[in-house]
C-alpha cells in the first residue's frame, strides 16, 4: 500500500504527510502536475491525493488522464474552492470524493480511510468474480454479467441474471423457492413463489433444449429448485 500526494503547496504536503503517518504507508509527494503524472505512469499507488489547482497541468487534467488507464485507483481531490461547479467536474470525470481547503486532519484521515476500504472491497470482490462459471454448454461471465449457450449470448433481463448466477454459483445445491425470493428479490413473503416459478419457466426457455424436459434447473419436488452439475447425464 501507498499514497501518492500531487500538490503545489510544501506546507498542505507536510501537514497530509504528517496527518496519513498513521497508516504507516510509503508516502510520495510531487509538487506538479507532470512530476506526479509521471510517476503515476510509472508505479501503482493505493490511493491519490490531488489538488485542484496545479502548476504545470491542472488536477482536472490529471484524473482525466489517469481514469483513461486506471478505473480503479481512488482519488481524493483537494479544492481552495468552495464552488459547486469545481466539485461536480471533479467527480464526473473521475475523481472519488473531494476535500475543501481548509480541511481539519480528522477528515482528511477519515475520508482517505474510507476510500481505502472501499477499494479494498473491490479489489476483493473483483478477484472473487474474475472468472467464468462454465456447466455445460453454458457459460457465465460475472463481470460482465453475460450468459452465453455455445458461445452464442442469451438475453436476460437483469432478474433473470441474478436467477441464473444463484443457481451456477451452487451448483448441486436445492433451494427453496423462499430461498430463492430472499436471495434474488429480498423478499420472504409467502404467496410470492409463482414469481419464481414465473421466471424459471422463462429461463428454463432460454437456456435448455427441451424446456419440458430441463437438464439444467431442476425441480426438487416439494423442496425447490437445483442446478445440475452434470447437465450431459440424464438426470433422474
Amino acid at each position: 500500500m501507498s499514497v501518492a500526494i500531487i500538490e503545489d503547496d510544501p506546507n498542505i504536503r507536510k501537514l497530509i504527510k504528517i496527518v496519513l503517518s498513521e497508516l504507516n504507508v510509503p508516502i510520495y509527494e510531487y509538487d506538479n502536475g507532470w512530476k506526479g503524472l509521471d510517476a503515476l505512469s510509472q508505479k501503482k499507488f493505493s490511493i491519490l491525493i490531488l489538488d485542484l489547482m496545479l502548476p504545470g497541468v491542472n488536477g482536472l487534467e490529471i484524473c482525466r488522464k489517469i481514469r483513461q488507464s486506471d478505473k480503479q485507483m481512488p482519488i481524493l481531490m483537494l479544492t481552495s474552492k468552495s464552488e459547486e461547479d469545481d466539485k461536480i467536474a471533479g467527480l464526473e470525470i473521475g475523481a472519488d470524493d473531494y476535500l475543501t481547503k481548509p480541511f481539519s486532519n480528522r477528515e482528511l484521515l477519515a475520508r482517505v480511510k474510507a476510500l481505502l476500504r472501499r477499494s479494498e472491497l473491490k479489489s476483493n470482490t473483483d478477484i472473487k468474480e474474475n472468472r467464468l462459471i462454465s456447466i455445460g454448454t453454458l457459460s457465465l461471465d460475472l463481470n460482465n454479467r453475460i450468459l452465453t449457450k455455445n458461445g452464442i449470448e442469451i438475453n436476460l433481463t437483469a432478474k433473470e441474471f441474478d436467477l441464473i448466477q444463484l443457481f451456477m454459483s451452487n451448483p448441486g445445491r436445492t433451494f427453496t423457492r423462499m430461498d430463492v425470493l430472499e436471495r434474488v428479490w429480498g423478499e420472504q413473503f409467502e404467496g410470492l413463489e409463482h414469481t419464481v416459478n414465473s421466471n424459471i419457466n422463462r429461463l428454463r426457455n432460454k437456456i435448455e433444449e427441451e424446456p419440458s424436459q430441463p437438464k439444467y434447473i431442476i425441480t426438487m419436488w416439494g423442496l425447490g429448485y437445483k442446478f445440475n452439475k452434470y447437465p450431459d447425464i440424464e438426470y433422474g
